[in-house]
């Protein structure tokens, strides 16, 4: 199978919005990780007077992380998929966080414009056509010294991820997805990871982008290796990125 590709995946997303929560539900940690990764952006202050831009949103679960990390923040959350967006602005929020419907090639023409103190993507980098454009506008989304901080399937490199990750896919994921008619978008989560970068080369690609102090941690359990969290920063100044 090819890759789902921007309007041919938002409408993937559109589809399976409506079984997505149920889904993660039963992945364990999913919740307990992304909220691991918003505390790993290391923002003061519970947020107080921040504002913290969430691409890929989806249905919400990466919002709620922040929110519940950050819950002085001002959080715009971004996504592609109206279906996904809808679910995602239909559950209780706090008054500081907005939702907007936009690629994240497009992000200008939907009104979304820095600064920022901090971005937030989870599930996002491997599901987009050009990941170094997509961190381009993000690096120019963040004030000087903002922290990007990214949350995704990267596979460690070892046969044994490569493994873990086939087995859980197709023992588990895809006979529940194809079941709901969502076969297609779980195919493509297979292929997307296997075909995306290691976390070794993720890394090396947002230090390409101009980003500084690059840290890859893992996350626990059975996404080890197959999962991480990225952390890095805009520089404050253009002559500390070398550009």
């Amino acid at each position: 199978m090819t890759l789902l590709r921007d309007e041919r995946l938002a409408a993937a997303f559109d589809h399976a919005a409506r079984s997505y929560d149920a889904l993660v539900a039963v992945n364990p940690g999913y919740h307990a990780h992304l909220r691991r990764s918003a505390r790993r952006l290391g923002l003061p202050g519970e947020g107080r007077g921040l504002r913290v831009l969430d691409l890929g949103c989806g249905t919400g679960a990466s919002t709620a992380a922040l929110a519940a990390v950050l819950p002085e923040a001002r959080i715009t959350a971004v996504d592609a998929s109206a279906g996904m967006l809808e679910k995602a602005a239909g559950k209780r929020w706090p008054p500081g966080v907005t939702f907007t419907r936009a690629p994240v090639e497009r992000l200008a023409d939907a009104g979304v414009r820095g600064p920022y103190d901090a971005v937030f993507a989870a599930y996002l980098f491997r599901n987009v056509t050009d990941p170094d454009a997509v961190l381009a506008t993000v690096r120019g989304l963040l004030a000087p010294g903002g922290r990007l901080g990214v949350h995704e399937y990267t596979l460690a490199g070892r046969r044994t991820d490569r493994a873990v990750w086939t087995l859980v896919c197709r023992g588990v994921v895809q006979p529940v997805a194809g079941a709901l008619g969502d076969g297609a978008l779980y195919r493509h989560l297979w292929r997307s990871v296997m075909e995306f970068d290691t976390a070794g080369r993720f890394a090396d690609r947002l230090r390409t982008a101009g980003f500084e102090h690059v840290r890859r941690l893992p996350l626990p359990g059975w996404q080890t290796g197959i999962t991480h969290t990225f952390v890095a920063r805009r520089p404050r100044t253009e002559r500390e990125s070398g550009r």
